[in-house]
């Protein structure tokens, strides 16, 4: 039997630990905080095939340039002396290009439909969590930002994932309930969504079923290296002895494996999302409203508008209210009816994607020490490429021939 150490208790951990447990692996979690409030909690539950364009692409920095002097805008660098930061730029700069995006396509495509199986036998063994297939509006409310949202819907249409191109009048009858004030959206038919906190609860149940043991509060301090292989885990509650480790800490993956003497450019990514209940009327298909860069996703009686990415620091928690603005400003421009206000800091959410210049997450046994597997930088699709990720986190330690090529997930 092999004990398997998994440092983050976010969901790519909490999934790598399920898929090790079936394969009968003696699993422990560790994680630095309580394990209630990371990204896995806060994001919007969108499961996206849909996704396969990574976010390093032609015609970013461009724009990212422009965002940079709006405060409402969906994106933002915080500005700082760090070479961190500008060895990240430089590379996420040689990657926004065309030749990035075409090797890049199939892989996050197989990825996410891989993953997008596992939440099927999820949900088919016990739906606790919400798990709907209704698809996600692509919403645009202006004729360029049409034309760039149709030519992505004609690529993945190529690529075997359903599209529908709405009118107007398509997307208001699809949305009985609520008015949409738009020019046009492109449906992806084959995108799903979910509530993240149930599943979340969900998962937690079941490891605790299948005898994971899951510490929290628990900081690690160091590694004991010996030759090319992890000894033990110096924490704050004493030392761990495995055969296996697995990095899947998130924006913190990159601090954990620098003392291992392992480089993972990642960066962690702001962002923001809050709930609204007792809406009178709502949407009933997970949404992007292109302009904002905001995603909208019924969870329930509630609806979750979450947006932004900041890319910062992880001792960065200021909510900043001008980015909460625009979000809500952006509810309200494509759901009139809504009436978002803005919500009180208290009840906002914030947490930190990790992010890295290609766009594409880190899921690879590392080439210098032998008993670690690392899995982390999925973004803003955390929750989205999960199940696929622990399934694949699995296969490398249980020494099996991965479901899919893994090739481009590596680190850089």
């Amino acid at each position: 039997m092999k004990n398997v150490i998994i440092i983050g208790g976010g969901i790519i951990g909490l999934c790598s630990a399920y898929y090790l447990a079936k394969e009968g692996a003696k699993v422990t979690v560790i994680d630095k905080s309580e394990m209630l409030d990371g990204c896995s909690y806060g994001n919007a539950g969108m499961i996206v095939p849909s996704h396969i364009i990574p976010m390093a692409q032609p015609g970013v920095i461009h724009q990212g340039i422009k965002w940079m002097f709006n405060a409402k805008s969906p994106f933002y660098i915080k500005p700082a002396l760090s070479l961190d930061l500008l060895s990240w730029l430089i590379q996420f700069y040689k990657n926004s290009n065309q030749e990035h995006v075409n090797k890049s396509m199939v892989p996050l495509r197989n990825l996410s439909f891989f993953s997008k199986e596992l939440y099927q036998e999820f949900a088919q063994s016990a739906n606790k969590f919400g798990y709907k297939e209704k698809g996600l509006l692509m919403l645009y409310n202006t004729e360029k930002v049409g034309e760039e949202e149709i030519k992505t819907g004609r690529i993945a249409e190529k690529m075997g994932i359903e599209v529908d191109f709405l009118e107007k009048q398509e997307v208001q009858e699809l949305e009985k309930n609520c008015k949409v004030e738009v020019l046009g959206a492109v449906h992806y038919k084959s995108d799903a969504h979910l509530s993240p906190n149930q599943f979340i609860m969900f998962l937690k149940a079941e490891l605790n079923e299948m005898g994971v043991k899951m510490i929290s509060k628990c900081s690690m301090i160091d590694f004991k290296v010996t030759g090319s292989k992890i000894e033990e885990l110096f924490t704050n509650h004493g030392i761990f002895k495995a055969d296996e480790f697995v990095i899947a800490a998130g924006s913190w993956s990159a601090e954990i494996a620098k003392k291992l003497g392992v480089k993972l450019h990642i960066l962690p990514g702001k962002g923001y999302s809050f709930n609204v209940e007792n809406l009178l009327s709502k949407p009933t298909i997970p949404s992007i409203l292109c302009e904002g860069k905001v995603a909208v996703t019924p969870l329930g009686e509630a609806v979750r508008f979450g947006g932004t990415l900041e890319i910062t620091n992880n001792k960065d928690t200021k909510i900043n209210i001008k980015r909460l603005q625009g979000i809500v400003e952006k509810a309200n421009q494509f759901y009139p009816d809504l009436k978002v206000n803005l919500p009180e800091k208290e009840k906002v959410w914030h947490g930190f994607r990790p992010c890295t210049p290609t766009g594409m997450p880190i899921i690879e046994k590392n080439s210098k020490i032998l008993n670690l597997t690392i899995a982390t930088g999925h973004a803003m699709m955390g929750l989205s490429l999960a199940p696929a990720s622990g399934k694949l986190v699995s296969e490398l330690i249980m020494g099996k021939n991965t479901s899919i090529d893994i090739t481009e997930f590596r680190s850089c």
